[in-house]
């Protein structure tokens, strides 16, 4: 893990950072090319110490990626405010992690499938009854005719950063100073 600068708010608990890896629906791509950087918004699975996310197999994503592996990849999700009578001391609520690491194609068919059901059961558990299958993977092409790439970040450093909710400070419609007073 690396070092947070404010170490009261570093989260160095593995179960926590997992289970908040395993739920959250949306993570952060940072790729840099030329000195120029390039983040998107991925749907992606925290699986077996890796994250996978999947995409076009052509585009300006995988051109970056192909010529620079280094990736970022940022999870964040925002729990309200923490309101306090002191206005420098108004905060908010929230846990991120940042995985830096090399992204690296999925080849392999068989982990392609059982990345890409992981994400369908994550998303929308339920919902097919039938489990996806190796050909469905390997011939799908989308309406630009594309394959689908599956894509796995190979962490190098991991940190993460909380600064949990307080019930009885959160801010809420119509809360006054006087109620925190």
């Amino acid at each position: 893990m690396n070092s947070i600068r404010q170490q009261k708010r570093e989260c160095t608990d593995k179960v926590k950072i997992n289970q908040f890896l395993d739920n959250a629906r949306t993570g952060f791509l940072g790729l840099s090319q030329h000195e120029e950087p390039y983040v998107i918004p991925l749907n992606f699975i925290w699986h077996n110490g890796h994250i996978y996310f999947h995409g076009a197999s052509e585009g300006r994503k995988e051109a970056m990626m192909s010529n620079n592996s280094n990736v970022c990849f940022t999870v964040s999700e925002e729990y309200g405010t923490i309101t306090d009578p002191v206005p420098a001391n108004i905060d908010t609520a929230y846990m991120c992690v940042l995985i830096s690491g090399k992204a690296e194609k999925v080849l392999d068919l068989a982990e392609k499938v059982n990345v890409m059901q992981a994400m369908i059961d994550k998303y929308v558990p339920g919902y097919f009854k039938q489990p996806l299958s190796k050909t469905h993977v390997d011939k799908y092409r989308s309406s630009l005719g594309s394959e689908t790439t599956v894509y796995k970040v190979v962490p190098s450093s991991l940190s993460a950063k909380e600064n949990p909710w307080q019930l009885d400070k959160m801010f809420f419609k119509g809360k006054e100073i006087k109620d925190d007073l």
